[in-house]
């Protein structure tokens, strides 16, 4: 099982969901993080990160650093890719 961690940005991003999508989001990312490539996709060409994860609307993105995802942004699928 891997370990979640948060950058300060997506911690950001984490405070600002409402306390519903909160709850579903961290849910899954337990989950998720059992085993993690299970559901994660590769992005092509994106500065974020190299992975993403769906959940519902919104979009995870995160790299790996060995056992950690670390989670670098989270976002409404609608404006997570903007630059």
């Amino acid at each position: 099982m891997a370990k979640l961690v948060f950058t300060k940005r997506a911690q950001r991003d984490y405070d600002c969901l409402d306390t519903a999508t909160k709850k579903r989001m961290l849910d899954i990312l337990k989950v998720y993080a059992v085993d993690p490539m299970k559901h994660a996709k590769k992005l092509s060409q994106s500065r974020l990160g190299t992975y993403r994860y769906r959940i519902g609307e919104y979009r995870v993105v995160f790299d790996f650093e060995g056992e950690k995802v670390v989670v670098l942004r989270i976002g409404h699928r609608r404006d997570i890719y903007r630059h």
